[in-house]
């Protein structure tokens, strides 16, 4: 019989200080459930990434799962993969997350092996890459180090290799105004309060900064990706999918 997935009740209860979001021990037991419930879509971008990564992997290349988290993206890529030597690379810098996923993935008996490492992507050498996955990752690194880590990815995948970028847009201010809302009114739909969606939203002002669907566009096309665009969006989330 499966575990249930314990409850997202992180700030169910009235903070004096709302300190900064982290991916801590609190955060991993709770983080299936709290991302189910708080990113509309979220089902369909990871089984996207097993569909996309199963079209455009090569044969002895690898695949790499950059801000892996809990790893749904890599076991999405592992469960479809039916080429020949290769490899998915799953990388976070939260140990908590690096630690369960070990865990989950000694319980999967899929042919594809993962390596796991706990490490800033950034410091991550990215080479004989078929798919590169970053699935609402870089909205939490700094935006003066973003065109690096495009260009870096561009580098380091194969010719008709790909990148499939997941993020939280931002908008104009009258958009942005009904995005928030809509997004406001799916976490009340799955459970959340108005405190709880106060006071996450406080911890990640500073943590989390999305940029334009243009932005993502443009840093994209300048890193020497060929074909850029849209494949799937729901409320304020978004995903793209960039081909070298």
């Amino acid at each position: 019989m499966n575990k249930k997935t314990p409850q997202d009740n992180i700030f169910a209860s009235p903070l004096s200080e709302v300190v900064d979001f982290v991916f801590d021990q609190n955060v991993v037991d709770v983080f299936p459930d709290m991302i189910n419930r708080s990113v509309p879509g979220y089902s369909t971008v990871i089984n996207l990434i097993g569909i996309t990564a199963e079209q455009y992997t090569k044969p002895n290349t690898r695949l790499y799962d950059l801000g892996c988290s809990l790893g749904a993206a890599s076991l999405s890529m592992r469960h479809r993969l039916t080429e020949e030597g290769c490899e998915i690379i799953s990388v976070d810098n939260a140990e908590a997350m690096i630690e369960r996923l070990e865990k989950i993935l000694q319980r999967d008996n899929s042919k594809t092996p993962v390596k796991t490492l706990c490490a800033d992507i950034q410091d991550v050498e990215i080479s004989n890459a078929s798919v590169a996955v970053m699935n609402f990752t870089l909205q939490f690194i700094p935006l003066a180090e973003r065109k690096n880590i495009m260009a870096k990815i561009y580098a380091g995948l194969n010719d008709g290799g790909c990148l499939i970028l997941s993020e939280k847009l931002a908008f104009s201010e009258e958009e942005n105004k009904i995005q928030t809302e809509l997004h406001h009114a799916f976490k009340k739909s799955n459970g959340y309060s108005d405190l709880e969606i106060a006071q996450k939203r406080s911890a990640l002002e500073n943590v989390l900064i999305p940029e334009t669907k243009e932005t993502h566009i443009q840093r994209l096309k300048e890193a020497g990706f060929t074909h850029v665009l849209p494949v799937f969006q729901c409320f304020n989330f978004a995903t793209f999918l960039a081909i070298k």
